[in-house]
């Protein structure tokens, strides 16, 4: 939890700094966009798909606003072949065409929708 206080504290301090007032981010898959939009588009969006992972491993569903999902996805969709080849994506899950939105993003980031972690034997 340290570790994660530090990070998001980091990354306020950078947005709130006035030297960086609008200041550009390139990637060479992403191209240049404000640091602001930048962190708002791969920043967010990371923490978002993860709370899913962290919700499962624990067993919890972790159902992802469906909203923001399917925002997500019609954005990755037309650049699936970069956000693949840049290794931060596996292969797709195939869930059914007509699945609901966070379903779909699951699958498409390469998580099975369907996963639970495994039991732990009983104790005692």
């Amino acid at each position: 939890m340290h570790a994660w206080r530090a990070y998001t504290s980091a990354v306020q301090a950078l947005l709130d700094a006035p030297t960086t007032a609008n200041p550009e981010f390139t990637h060479p898959l992403a191209g240049t966009q404000r640091l602001q939009d930048a962190i708002d588009t791969f920043y967010t969006a990371d923490v978002f798909m993860h709370t899913w992972d962290l919700a499962r491993a624990i067993g919890e569903d972790g159902r992802p606003d469906p909203d923001y999902s399917a925002h997500l996805l019609s954005g990755m969709e037309p650049i699936e072949e970069a956000l693949r080849t840049s290794c931060h994506y596996g292969p797709a899950v195939s869930v059914p065409a007509d699945a609901e939105a966070t379903t779909r993003l699951i699958g498409f980031i390469g998580r099975d929708p369907n996963w639970q972690p495994p039991r732990r034997a009983a104790t005692g």
